[in-house]
């Protein structure tokens, strides 16, 4: 698979030890599936476990950061006796191009899946032109 021009994943940045996080906790890397038409890109984010107010979506310099905080399911007075499902922080950044109208992008979450919607901007959207004759 090959990642389109105008979105690129950038390289996760390992934190080497514990000391350095501003936050306890692991830090999880969404899965993402990226889907191209001619008007725009599709970003799809799993991030299971995490609500749209625990989602922060940062644009700064052309750098689209996702972010979302998994917390912890139990309730007031239960106790834990069995947790696989693991809390933490969800973290991912991609460089867009000048290609994505960058005032436009729109997020969802649903089900647990974060769906932003890139438009392209007007100069990258292919178009035929007609010619005429002379």
């Amino acid at each position: 698979m090959t990642e389109s021009k105008e979105l690129q994943a950038k390289a996760k940045h390992e934190v080497a030890t514990a000391g350095e996080q501003t936050r306890p906790g692991p830090v999880f890397t969404p899965e993402v599936d990226i889907f191209e038409t001619d008007e725009e890109l599709t970003l799809l984010a799993d991030m299971p476990g995490v609500t749209a107010d625990d989602v922060a979506i940062d644009l700064n310099d052309g750098v689209l950061t996702l972010s979302g905080d998994v917390k912890p399911l139990e309730g007031p007075g239960e106790t834990d006796v069995l947790v696989e499902f693991e809390t933490g922080r969800y973290h991912r950044q991609f460089a867009l191009s000048d290609a994505i109208d960058q005032d436009k992008i729109d997020a969802k979450l649903e089900d647990g899946v974060l769906r932003l919607t890139l438009p392209k901007a007007r100069k990258a959207v292919s178009r035929q032109i007609a010619v005429k004759a002379g």
